[in-house]
C-alpha cells in the first residue's frame, strides 16, 4: 500500500514537472523517473530522437538516458511516435536479466511513463529547435538576436556594469579562404571563436553578424586575454597535419563604466561600432577603445551625412582654385580645384568632411557637384574672355564601382559645351586588381576624348610603378613626401628618390607636377631637376574664384 501511494506522488510529481511548470528541469523529471523505476522493476530507460525515419533505421540520432541501475538488463518495452514532419521518437524500457517479468499492471504504467516522456521530449526538443532557429545562425554561432536579448536581461537585472563588449573583424580571412579553401577557412574560423570562447566562459558570449563579422560581451577580468587573441594567435585548420594560420582582427571594444546605472544593447552596440569603425577606417590601430570622444566623433558624422544633401541642394559647397606655377617663368599653368564648405556663415576645411564622405557614395555626389561648377567656371572664363589654364578635379576611387563613369563627366562637361582640353581628372591610387583594371579603361576612355588624366599623390601607395608602367597618364603629381625637409640625412634620401621619379616620369613622357611645396630650397630642387611645375602654400593657397581670377588677369611670381 505504502509502494502504491508513493507512485502515485511521484506521478503527480511527473505530470506536474512536464505539464504544469513547462520549465524542462531534466534534474529533477530524471530523479523522479530513477525512483518510478525501481518501483516498477525497470532497470534502465532511454528517448531516442531521430530526425527522419532513415535516420532511425540507421540509428542516428540524440539519446538521453533517463534512468540506468547499471545491470545485465533486456529490452522489454518499446514505445514509437513519428510527427507530421518525419521527427521520430522513440522511448524503450529495459528490465534487468534476473527480475522475473513485469505484471500486466506494471506493464501499463510503463507504458503511460513511456508516452508522457515521449511527449514531453518531443516538447523540449521542439523547444530547443525554435531556440536554435531563433538565437543561432545556420552554421550554429549565435546570432544578432541572441546579443540583444542576453545584454538586454542582463541590463534589466543591473549586471552590466563593467563588463567588456567588442565588435571585430577577422582580418585577410578572404584571402586566406582563397589559399586553403572555403571549408578549411570555415573550421579556421570555427576554431578562432572556439578559443575566444573558451576564454569567456561563463562570463559572457559571442555572437556573428554575419560573414566573419563578430560581437562579444565578457567580463572585464577576461578584456586582456581576449585583446591578445584579437590582436593574433596561431589557429589549426588541418589538426592530423598540424596546419596553422595566423589569425588576427580589426576590433572596436568598450569597457562599460563599473558606475553605470544601465546600459541598453544600443547603446553598448554605439559604443563598439563607433571603435570598431575607428579601427577600420583610420588605418593607425587594429584595437580601438570607446571614448567619449570618439562618441562625439560618430555624433559629428552624422551631422555632416544628414547636412550634406541639402549642402549641395543650396549649393553650399565653394570651389577653390590653387594655381600649378611654370617654376622656370613664374607663369600659372593650371590650377586644381578644392572643395571648402560654407556652412552657417562658416568656411569648414575639407578635412572635416571629405573624410566622412568618403565612407560611403556622398563622396561621389561631391565630385561630380565640383565638376559641374568648374565647368561653369570655365565656361564663364571663355565667355568674357578671360584667360583660361587647364583645371583638375579630384575623383575618388569610389567611382571606380560606376559602370557609367566615363559617360557621367563626359556628359557633364559637354552640357556646359567646354574644350575638353581645359579639363584635368586628377585619380589616386588604386588598392585591388579590379580598380586597376577598371582604372586603366577609364584613363583610356577619357584620353581618347581629349581629356587630360593626372595621378594623384604618387609615391604614397603600393603600386605606383604599375601604375606608370600600363596606365597613360598625362600627368604626374609626385606627393610632397618626396620633396627635400629640414632633416638632412632624410632630405638626401628625398632628393635622390625625387631626382630618380621625375627622370623616370621624363621619360615616359608625362608631365611632372611637385605638390606641397612651400620652400625657395624645394623649389630649387625642382629646377634642377626640370619638375618645371609646383603647386603649394610657397606659392598660393587654394583661392576663393573671384581672387584667383584676379590671379590669371593681373598677377604674376617673377620675384619669387
Amino acid at each position: 500500500m505504502d509502494q502504491l501511494l508513493r507512485y502515485s506522488e511521484l506521478m503527480d510529481q511527473l505530470v506536474d514537472l512536464m505539464t504544469v511548470t513547462g520549465t524542462f528541469d531534466l534534474r529533477r523529471i530524471y530523479a523522479v523517473l530513477t525512483e518510478l523505476s525501481r518501483i516498477l522493476r525497470a532497470s534502465k530507460g532511454i528517448t531516442s530522437f531521430y530526425k527522419t525515419p532513415e535516420h532511425a533505421r540507421l540509428g542516428k540520432g540524440e539519446k538521453y538516458v533517463c534512468y540506468d541501475s547499471g545491470e545485465p538488463s533486456h529490452l522489454v518495452l518499446k514505445e514509437q511516435a513519428v510527427t507530421a514532419t518525419g521527427m521520430t521518437a522513440v522511448c524503450e524500457v529495459y528490465q534487468a536479466d534476473d527480475e522475473p517479468p513485469f505484471t500486466d499492471l506494471e506493464r501499463s504504467r510503463i507504458q503511460r511513463i513511456q508516452r508522457m516522456m515521449i511527449t514531453f521530449m518531443s516538447r523540449k526538443r521542439l523547444s530547443d529547435e525554435v531556440e536554435r532557429l531563433t538565437f543561432y545562425d545556420d552554421e550554429g554561432y549565435r546570432n544578432l538576436r541572441y546579443y540583444f536579448s542576453h545584454i538586454g536581461g542582463l541590463a534589466r537585472e543591473g549586471q552590466l556594469a563593467g563588463k567588456g563588449a567588442g565588435r571585430f573583424n577577422l582580418r585577410h580571412l578572404s584571402r586566406i579562404n582563397r589559399d586553403i579553401g572555403r571549408a578549411s577557412g570555415n573550421i579556421l574560423m570555427r576554431n578562432y571563436i572556439s578559443a575566444l570562447e573558451e576564454i569567456i566562459g561563463e562570463t559572457g558570449f559571442v555572437c556573428r553578424l554575419g560573414g566573419d563579422n563578430f560581437v562579444f560581451l565578457c567580463s572585464k577580468e577576461c578584456m586582456e586575454a581576449v585583446e591578445a587573441v584579437l590582436r593574433g594567435i596561431p589557429v589549426e585548420y588541418e589538426k592530423n597535419k598540424g596546419e596553422r594560420v595566423m589569425i588576427s582582427a580589426i576590433a572596436g571594444l568598450y569597457l562599460i563604466p563599473e558606475n553605470a546605472e544601465t546600459r541598453t544593447p544600443d547603446e553598448v552596440m554605439d559604443h563598439i561600432i563607433s571603435a570598431y569603425e575607428s579601427a577600420r577606417n583610420d588605418g593607425k590601430e587594429t584595437i580601438v577603445y570607446s571614448t567619449d570622444q570618439l562618441i562625439h566623433e560618430k555624433e559629428k558624422i552624422l551631422a555632416v551625412q544628414q547636412a550634406f544633401s541639402k549642402a549641395v541642394q543650396n549649393e553650399e559647397f565653394l570651389v577653390y582654385y590653387q594655381p600649378k606655377i611654370d617654376v622656370i617663368d613664374n607663369e600659372i599653368t593650371g590650377a586644381e580645384a578644392l572643395c571648402r564648405w560654407n556652412h552657417e556663415g562658416k568656411i569648414i576645411s575639407p578635412a572635416e568632411f571629405i573624410p566622412i564622405l568618403e565612407r560611403n557614395l556622398d563622396i561621389c555626389k561631391l565630385d561630380f557637384y565640383m565638376l559641374d561648377h568648374v565647368c561653369r567656371d570655365i565656361r564663364r572664363w571663355l565667355d568674357e574672355g578671360k584667360k583660361v589654364v587647364r583645371v583638375s578635379v579630384n575623383f575618388s576611387r569610389k567611382h571606380m564601382i560606376d559602370a557609367d563613369l566615363f559617360d557621367h563627366i563626359v556628359k557633364i562637361i559637354d552640357s556646359h559645351h567646354v574644350p575638353h582640353k581645359y579639363l584635368e581628372i586628377e585619380l589616386t591610387e588604386t588598392t585591388t586588381d579590379v580598380e586597376f583594371r577598371d582604372l586603366k579603361q577609364m584613363v583610356n576612355s577619357l584620353q581618347c576624348e581629349g581629356i587630360s588624366t593626372s595621378v594623384d599623390d604618387f609615391g604614397i601607395g603600393y603600386s605606383s610603378l604599375r601604375l606608370l608602367k600600363d596606365i597613360p597618364w598625362n600627368v604626374l603629381k609626385v606627393d610632397k613626401s618626396f620633396l627635400p625637409n629640414e632633416n638632412q640625412e632624410e632630405a638626401d634620401r628625398n632628393s635622390i628618390l625625387f631626382k630618380y621619379v621625375i627622370a623616370m616620369a621624363r621619360e615616359l613622357g608625362l608631365e611632372c607636377i611637385a605638390e606641397g611645396v612651400e620652400t625657395k630650397e624645394q623649389v630649387e630642387v625642382l629646377r634642377d631637376n626640370s619638375c618645371n611645375i609646383a603647386q603649394g602654400f610657397y606659392y598660393d593657397k587654394p583661392l576663393p574664384v573671384e581672387d584667383y581670377e584676379k590671379r590669371l588677369d593681373h598677377y604674376t611670381y617673377k620675384n619669387m
